[in-house]
């Protein structure tokens, strides 16, 4: 990757009123914009430099450092990896009631829901298992519906049928035997303590969570901090920042630190050159499988979350893929992104800003990257959204003895 460091863009660049000034360069647009003391870089895709204001000054990023966890999770596990669950149990079956324990072992899936649960609960009903006579137990670092759920209370509470209607909704029609199933299955636990299994154990559901790639891409969309406990599977927060900071230039390396791997250590540190630089890398790494940013980023005015609503007018709405970063307690409001132009192939762009109050920095922003859109010739990335819920990429298979 051939990155150019310059302090200011030489020469000048014509851009368009459309910030709300007389035509200007991209660098009086940024000062006048966003302030001349905050961060900003705008690099083309041969690795140009057009803009670069206080580009080397590592800020906190918040969410943007999101970015180098998913690096590090593409580089260990691949776009197509499925964290599994397993449900088993060391007691019989017999007249609808489990005689012992659910035993549920985890590999940390950070997107097991509501209707998940209840996906597994009707495979659970289609094992001949109506009740459990004993608990649920828990083993590894189980999350359910984006918390710890250590004990498993939570996830037992939703096998029971303590839901939301609208999830069983997702779920039912998902194949031949959801669509059989006409009510919410729901598994009563007795809880009784004399209720032990005394045979071998036994598998009896394996639930296989959606591929890497979108489950990442559907944390993005959220800026989801489940993105924390995923920053341990990738190796935890060290691993991450060393292999950040191992696919950027030397001179940049230092201006990345992470305490996490989703954006809320007070420590986390990032440069916007060193954020566009791991943007590139990630882009690099889902060219290697066929994808795109927009595979596993947000893209403005169309995917649900936090850029839905974000430069989502005529000539933005899908223009722009990128990843928020907000934490006001820091002050600090982060927007990274790209842009597809005629000009300059794809056109990359972070924004840091530090000690601006948070809905002011994000009108700047939008502003700011609005003057990049008018500056070139853009067109709307080549993206459809997958409009399926979510459990309809897990599968949840019945475990055959």
């Amino acid at each position: 990757m051939n990155i150019h460091i310059a302090a200011w863009i030489v020469g000048t660049l014509g851009i368009s009123a459309a910030w709300g000034g007389a035509p200007t360069s991209l660098a009086e647009a940024a000062r006048s914009i966003l302030g001349a003391n905050q961060g900003v870089y705008v690099e083309a895709a041969d690795g140009t430099v057009l803009l670069a204001q206080a580009a080397e000054l590592p800020v906190h990023p918040a969410s943007v450092s999101k970015i180098a966890t998913t690096l590090a999770l593409l580089h260990k596990f691949g776009i197509e990896h499925r964290f599994t669950t397993v449900f088993a149990t060391t007691g019989s079956i017999s007249n609808g009631t489990l005689a012992g324990d659910l035993l549920v072992e985890t590999e940390g899936d950070p997107y097991f829901v509501d209707e998940n649960a209840l996906l597994v609960a009707e495979r659970l009903r289609q094992t001949g298992i109506l009740r459990v006579a004993g608990t649920l137990r828990a083993r590894g670092a189980l999350t359910f519906d984006w918390e710890i759920d250590q004990d498993g209370t939570r996830l037992r509470k939703a096998l029971s049928g303590g839901v939301p209607a609208a999830a069983w909704t997702s779920v039912q029609g998902l194949d031949d035997s959801t669509a059989a199933a006409a009510a919410m299955p729901a598994i009563q636990f007795e809880n009784l303590a004399t209720a032990f299994g005394t045979g071998p154990e036994r598998q009896l559901v394996i639930h296989h969570s959606q591929p890497l790639l979108s489950l990442t891409k559907s944390l993005n969309d959220y800026s989801n901090n489940i993105f924390k406990p995923l920053a341990d599977a990738a190796g935890g927060a060290p691993a991450v920042e060393a292999l950040a900071r191992g696919a950027v230039p030397a001179i940049m390396q230092a201006e990345i630190i992470l305490g996490d791997g989703a954006g809320t250590d007070p420590s986390n540190r990032l440069s916007p050159r060193a954020a566009v630089a791991l943007l590139r890398v990630l882009e690099r790494e889902l060219q290697t499988s066929g994808h795109a940013l927009y595979d596993i980023l947000p893209v403005t005015g169309i995917d649900e979350g936090t850029l839905r609503k974000r430069l989502d007018g005529p000539g933005e709405a899908g223009h722009v893929v990128g990843k928020t970063g907000t934490f006001g307690d820091y002050g600090a409001s982060a927007l990274i992104g790209a842009i597809a132009t005629k000009e300059r192939g794809t056109v990359y762009f972070a924004i840091l800003d530090h000690d601006v109050p948070v809905p002011i920095a994000r009108q700047r922003q939008d502003r700011f990257v609005r003057a990049l859109l008018a500056e070139f010739h853009t067109t709307a990335w080549n993206y459809t959204p997958d409009m399926r819920p979510a459990v309809a990429r897990a599968i949840a298979e019945i475990v055959q003895p």
